[in-house]
């Protein structure tokens, strides 16, 4: 009897341990610097990431990330999670790249631009495809936080 109750024990923490996400903060994201690097596809030099030990170490985890909601499409096309507000967004010039998050959604979401929330996701960092953010979060699923 004892036996089995040390081994559902660890079963139960060890379980725990597996299914945990990392809330990540923007710091987070910051461990990254932007090189120019000539792309042939566009004829032009993109500003490329290189991504720190530390934001790699989450790269294919479970993690999460406040911040605010972001339909740069306008038709749920291209959502994204952001540091900042729409009028002060990477895409106004008012931020960097490391300040958004591509996001995946499992489901259509039903929030709306600049309502701040709490994504979760499996971090995907992006290094070289142009058409698409830095950072991916893929199979993600959120909730309103305002």
């Amino acid at each position: 009897m004892r036996n089995l109750l040390f081994f559902l024990l660890f079963v139960l923490l060890y379980g725990q341990s597996l299914s945990a996400q990392e809330q990540l903060t923007w710091q987070d994201f910051a461990d990254v610097i932007f090189e120019p690097v000539y792309n042939k596809k566009y004829d032009v030099h993109f500003l490329m990431p290189k991504f720190g030990e530390h934001i790699q170490s989450y790269r294919g985890k479970q993690v999460s990330i406040k911040g605010f909601f972001l339909d740069i499409s306008g038709s749920g096309e291209v959502l994204l999670v952001s540091q900042n507000p729409m009028a002060s967004c990477f895409f106004c010039g008012a931020a960097g790249p490391e300040t958004i998050i591509e996001v995946s959604f499992m489901e259509k979401p039903p929030f709306k631009t600049d309502q701040i929330v709490e994504v979760m996701g499996i971090l995907e960092l992006n290094a070289d495809n142009v058409d698409h953010c830095n950072y991916i979060l893929k199979g993600a699923t959120g909730r309103l936080l305002n």
